[in-house]
């Protein structure tokens, strides 16, 4: 393999490690903010019962 085949082919491998990182943290952070959601939700819902310390 010449060197600017070799170059090629770690861009490629480099390229193909980025998105399977980028999916990675994007599917993270998006159950993340959906775990804010749910705790925000709990935390609202037992403000109204009027459970003192926000527990029911």
């Amino acid at each position: 393999m010449t060197a600017p085949d070799a170059i090629v082919l770690n861009l490629v491998f480099a390229a193909i490690f980025f998105y399977v990182l980028y999916g990675v943290i994007r599917a993270a952070v998006r159950d993340g903010i959906g775990q804010a959601e749910d705790r925000r939700r709990q935390r609202s819902d037992s403000a109204d019962s009027g459970q003192p310390g926000g527990y029911k």
